[in-house]
C-alpha cells in the first residue's frame, strides 16, 4: 500500500475553488460537517477564507502526487473589537480519503503552532465539537484545549434525536 504524501502549507484566495470541492466532498457523508453538501456554496467558502485571511488563520493540506487540497483549517476573528483577541468559527475539514492518515492531526497542529508564534494578539482559540466525536475532544484536550461546558440538544445527531455540542477554548499563558 502506497503511503499517502502530502505538505502542510498556509491557504491563499486562489484556493477557494479546491477548498469548495473538499468541503462538498467532505459534507457529503453524514456528520463530515455541521453542513450538508447542498449547504456549502462558494460563498460560504469565499465568505469564511476572506475572513480568515484578513483576521485569522488559515492552513491547508497538500497531496503530494497531484496538488490537490486534501485537508484545510480555518479559524477568524469573531467581529466586534471586544473579541479581536478571539479566534473562533474554527473548522476542519479533511477528504473522506485521507481520513486517518495523520492530515488532521498535521493540519491542528501548524494550525496552533502558527497561532503561538505569529499571533501574540491571539490570547483565546474556540472550537465546538459534537458530543459524540470523544476522540476529537480528547485530541483537543491533549494539545491544550478545556472543556467549557455542554449545550444540550444543539446538534442533530446523525442517528436522528439530538445531542450536545461541546465548547473548548486553548488560552494562551500568560505567566
Amino acid at each position: 500500500m502506497k503511503t499517502k504524501d502530502y505538505k502542510i502549507e498556509s491557504g491563499a484566495a486562489e484556493d477557494a475553488a479546491a477548498i469548495y470541492e473538499l468541503y462538498r466532498a467532505v459534507a457529503a457523508f453524514e456528520g463530515g460537517l455541521a453542513r450538508t453538501a447542498e449547504e456549502i456554496t462558494p460563498e460560504y467558502v469565499e465568505y469564511f477564507l476572506h475572513n480568515s485571511l484578513q483576521s485569522g488563520v488559515v492552513v491547508i493540506a497538500r497531496n503530494c502526487d497531484d496538488g490537490k487540497i486534501v485537508g484545510e483549517i480555518h479559524g477568524y476573528a469573531l467581529g466586534p473589537k471586544v473579541f479581536a483577541h478571539v479566534l473562533g468559527e474554527l473548522t476542519i475539514a479533511v477528504h473522506p480519503e485521507w481520513q486517518g492518515a495523520g492530515v488532521g492531526k498535521a493540519l491542528f497542529t501548524n494550525f496552533m503552532n502558527l497561532v503561538r508564534e505569529n499571533r501574540p494578539d491571539v490570547l483565546r482559540v474556540e472550537l465546538i465539537a459534537r458530543e459524540s466525536n470523544r476522540k476529537a475532544i480528547e485530541f483537543y484536550q491533549k494539545i491544550g484545549f478545556e472543556i467549557e461546558g455542554k449545550l444540550r440538544n444543539r446538534i442533530r445527531s446523525v442517528g436522528g434525536g439530538f445531542e450536545a455540542d461541546v465548547p473548548m477554548a486553548w488560552l494562551r499563558d500568560e505567566s
